[in-house]
């Protein structure tokens, strides 16, 4: 889907505020949607009065991508139409700040896609790769993780054991468990208690006795060189969190992620402190402001903020600045529902941040690089930043028209995750 921008003009009252270095100015906004492995990304491009260029920047928000395309077409270019492009705090801060209502991840993942598009020109403009726009490298290379899960122990291992022969040094592990509510890998089919209202209820007793022993399985069978995370997805109490991260202490865990839904985040502190293994959170923060009291307020030992999410790079700089004041370090969310724009501004943070802990990664399909020249590709397990000006990375819009965004599917999985009793559980 390539949204259909208004023909664009300076609104009244919306004007460059001061004197701007050159005539350089934005003249239009658009988002560009598509979906070539199945799972909606969007795209912001802003371009400007200088013949061919423009910038890119990820707005993805992939369960309710239509309302970014909204917010991008309807509210946020009319913003910024004639201002000029090298004005990026300002800018977003008036993308922000003018909803009056601010926060949440529509308005957040469409000011990203401005801002990473203003980074993107800068570093044009600059000749420079942004991560040199942002001091430099402190590292040549992120070091990343992949997820490995299978249907039983045996079958997870085996996809783990392939990982690491391909180069991987870290490992998310997760394996199936009867329900609708098995996350991380397909779930076990047939009802998990016929007898109970909702037969396919989740049982959080069965995965705090299933998860240690995948871990103990693993450590044996692995060794002790692989590093191992595990992802809970928001759905314990307090107190079985602490119970998990307890039980997984012979292990090791290089961290164990999102055990509390953001409903219960002013309980990390306590989690945190009782755990013997490292606490990383952040996947569901929507806001800089919220990522930085996880960071500053003492519940994470590693922040996984979505950074399209809180605002963009702007906002994760700053983020990733703080968590370095503290000891916290950073593992940024980056799934399939991360364009290859996002994953470049990701790799830019991780390679200029001291803070930088681990970097989630994702190995994008064939026609994902068709539809966006340049996109990174993860090498014995480390990402490399392109060393072109701005990301590095262009869209092919006919390449992407081929492949049209439908909605989430997680809707419905999540309307499926339930106890047995049938009550909904965080997803």
């Amino acid at each position: 889907m390539n949204a259909v921008s208004r023909p664009e003009t300076v609104v009244r009252g919306l004007e460059q505020p001061w004197a701007a270095v050159g005539d350089l100015r934005i003249t239009g906004v658009r988002a560009i949607v598509t979906a070539p492995e199945g799972i909606p990304l969007v795209v912001v491009r802003v371009d400007t009065n200088e013949d061919g260029l423009y910038g890119l920047g990820c707005a993805t928000f992939t369960q309710r991508w239509k309302a970014v395309v909204t917010y991008v077409e309807e509210h946020l270019a009319r913003l910024v139409v004639g201002r000029y492009p090298g004005d990026i705090e300002d800018l977003t801060r008036l993308a922000r700040f003018s909803s009056y209502w601010r926060e949440g991840p529509v308005g957040n993942n469409a000011i990203s896609g401005l801002d990473q598009a203003l980074w993107d020109i800068a570093g044009k403009r600059a000749g420079m790769p942004v991560h040199e726009l942002l001091g430099g490298k402190v590292r040549a290379a992120a070091d990343t993780y992949l997820h490995a899960s299978g249907a039983d122990i045996d079958a997870a291992l085996s996809h783990a054991e392939e990982l690491v022969d391909a180069g991987w040094r870290h490992l998310r592990l997760q394996v199936s468990q009867p329900g609708r509510g098995s996350y991380g890998s397909a779930r076990l089919p047939g009802p998990t208690d016929p007898e109970a209202p909702y037969p396919e209820g989740w049982r959080v007793a069965e995965y705090l006795r299933r998860t240690p022993e995948l871990f103990a399985a693993a450590r044996e069978r692995l060794g002790e060189d692989v590093e191992l995370l595990h992802d809970v997805h928001s759905r314990l109490t307090p107190k079985q969190a602490i119970t998990l991260a307890r039980s997984l202490e012979p292990y090791r865990l290089f961290f164990l992620e999102d055990v509390l839904p953001p409903e219960h985040w002013d309980a990390l502190p306590g989690v945190r402190a009782a755990a013997p293994v490292p606490i990383a959170v952040g996947e569901l923060t929507t806001s800089m402001t919220d990522a930085t009291r996880l960071v500053l307020g003492g519940g994470v030992d590693l922040i996984r903020s979505h950074i399209s999410a809180i605002g963009g790079l702007t906002p994760a700089r700053k983020l990733a600045a703080a968590a370095e004041l503290v000891g916290v370090r950073t593992a940024w969310h980056a799934p399939g529902d991360t364009s290859p724009i996002g994953a470049a501004a990701n790799v830019a943070l991780d390679v200029t941040s001291a803070a930088f802990g681990i970097q989630e990664g994702h190995v994008y399909a064939e026609p994902v690089h068709k539809v966006f020249p340049g996109t990174l590709r993860i090498q014995n397990g480390w990402l490399v930043p392109n060393e072109q000006p701005g990301w590095g990375i262009d869209i092919d819009e006919s390449a992407a028209a081929r492949y049209p965004a439908d909605l989430s599917g997680h809707d419905a999985w999540a309307a499926g995750v339930r106890g047995p009793d049938g009550g909904l559980i965080a997803p």
